[in-house]
């Protein structure tokens, strides 16, 4: 049975790609068919490929077509409703759900779909990606950035997941920069205050090791592995 979940963040620039990579990693460790979707993806370079779409690619064990993979490729590193709206481009949360309903339905056993920036990030001027998430019923996997001002950006994140009806499968703290200060008390406000589990620790790796940093995730509340 295919197992979904969507990969959302407190911000943006806070390492879901590569978290996503990592969780990967880790389920194609335990034997798992694991396959990736970046539906809508802004910032791409002159072949109109966007680097995280290409990194999920590395990671997964299934061989999708990049058009599979990140079927809305939009050129500018902005917010993707100004960025389609620049090109002229329409996008729909109905449309995108159904992009990623046909990766689901490939065989893989697990399935990401990677959001863009935070949960509310617009597509269009009465959409949100949070609207796909929704549409698909997805499970939820909230990256945390480990910086000053995480613990209100994760409980407000983690209050409009519920909001909109969705359950926030887990989370991981990511440091996506130099350890943040009280970073041990921060991870235990965070520990006590989120109403979904652990999955794991990322640290800071320079350069950024995708085996290594899945080793500190579990998938044990995500799997039952």
């Amino acid at each position: 049975m295919t197992r979904t979940w969507f990969v959302t963040g407190t911000d943006t620039g806070v390492g879901k790609t590569a978290v996503s990579c990592a969780l990967l990693a880790a389920a194609a460790r335990a034997g798992l068919r694991t396959a990736a979707i970046k539906p809508v993806a802004a910032g791409c370079d002159a072949s109109g490929r966007n680097e995280d779409a290409l990194l999920l690619m590395q990671w997964m064990t299934e061989p999708l077509a990049y058009e599979q993979v990140n079927p809305v490729a939009l050129s500018a590193a902005i917010a993707p409703h100004i960025a389609a709206q620049q090109e002229g481009r329409s996008l729909q949360a109905s449309r995108l759900a159904g992009l990623c309903r046909g990766v689901m339905l490939a065989g893989a056993d697990f399935v990401l779909i990677e959001g863009a920036g935070g949960w509310r990030v617009p597509i269009s001027a009465r959409e949100t990606l949070a609207d796909v998430a929704v549409q698909l019923q997805a499970g939820v996997i909230l990256v945390v950035g480990m910086r000053l001002g995480c613990i209100n950006h994760a409980l407000l994140t983690a209050e409009a997941i519920a909001r909109d009806g969705l359950r926030l499968a887990g989370w991981v703290a990511n440091q996506p920069g130099e350890i943040m200060p009280s970073y041990a008390e921060n991870l235990d406000s965070l520990r006590r205050m989120l109403p979904a589990p652990l999955l794991g620790e990322v640290p800071c790796l320079l350069p950024f090791d995708v085996e290594q940093a899945s080793r500190g995730l579990s998938l044990e509340a995500l799997t039952g592995m």
